[in-house]
């Protein structure tokens, strides 16, 4: 049966990896993966009675609330007005379908995105627009059908913008596309290591391969992308302080000469409320997943906010 619904998401996402001159307000024009037709202007993105269908967020607005870019803004609008998580996960698999192959030289470890459930690898190259400004384009790749439909909303959302336009963009935008609330709490980390990552290779492509440390974790420690990744992990908890510092030159031959990586964790969260010690730790040990195997030790102090 036919479903207009289904195929107005289609094209509006249709749309965004096509970069079509026309404006979606104004009515799309695009081949149906599914269909030969055409499907003309006259059918618009519009709340109409006869459809029931409601654009709640709007692209601007969504922009606006967490610093998306323009390709990103419309794509999580477009997923937002969904309300079937069969649906969603099948744009979901289509974003997968038409992700452009990734170098395999480019599937190195120092592109491999940690703490997901599938093997990630995401990478930046930087271009001249005609502006003068550098501009980021990624390339990706899961071995996950559903990760890889991650990979390629953002890879598809935040190419052609710079670093700087691509590290405001407020993670969280992944709960007002609907996305988050069906994945599970290993894919979300995964998604927001993904997203960091990408962040931090934007820079790096600007910046000519330097490792730079992001705006959110500077601290003494930050030159240290392990030290980075940690925080972002960790971010998940929601902690309302923490305190991530190395200790690596307490130990007899420091981090230059015996490339270990030690720390010490001070973190506070409700979510810890009502957990033992050792179930504190263990919670932080599942979410670090493979990056513990890139840490020598790390001493951890988790505490709920009424013992602090």
């Amino acid at each position: 049966m036919y479903n207009f619904y289904s195929e107005t998401i289609l094209i509006l996402i249709s749309a965004i990896w096509s970069r079509s001159p026309t404006n979606m307000a104004q009515g799309l024009s695009f081949t149906h993966p599914t269909r030969s037709r055409k499907i003309g202007t006259a059918r618009k993105w519009a709340p109409t009675e006869r459809t029931g269908l409601r654009m709640t967020l709007t692209a601007e607005s969504l922009s606006q609330e967490y610093n998306l870019t323009p390709d990103l803004a419309a794509m999580t609008s477009a997923f937002a007005s969904i309300d079937d998580d069969k649906v969603r996960y099948k744009q979901l698999m289509f974003l997968a379908n038409r992700l452009p192959a990734m170098e395999p030289a480019l599937m190195v470890s120092e592109n491999k995105v940690q703490g997901c459930l599938s093997t990630v690898y995401v990478d930046a190259t930087p271009s001249t627009g005609d502006d003068g400004r550098t501009l980021i384009a990624f390339s990706g790749d899961s071995d996950g059908v559903l990760t890889k439909g991650l990979v390629a909303l953002l890879v598809r959302g935040l190419s052609g913008n710079t670093a700087s336009d691509i590290e405001k963009v407020v993670p969280d935008f992944i709960k007002a596309a609907g996305i988050a609330q069906t994945l599970t709490p290993g894919r979300n980390n995964g998604f927001l290591n993904m997203l960091a990552l990408m962040k931090q290779k934007a820079h790096e492509a600007e910046n000519g391969g330097k490792v730079v440390a992001l705006e959110d974790d500077l601290s003494d420690t930050s030159a240290n992308p392990i030290h980075n990744a940690i925080l972002t992990v960790l971010s998940v908890l929601q902690p309302t302080s923490m305190n991530l510092t190395e200790s690596s030159h307490d130990h007899a031959g420091s981090k230059e000469l015996d490339g270990e990586n030690r720390f010490n964790l001070v973190i506070v969260a409700d979510c810890f409320g009502g957990l033992s010690a050792n179930q504190r730790q263990e919670l932080i040990y599942t979410l670090l997943g493979d990056l513990m195997t890139k840490i020598s030790s790390l001493d951890i102090i988790a505490k709920s906010p009424s013992e602090v």
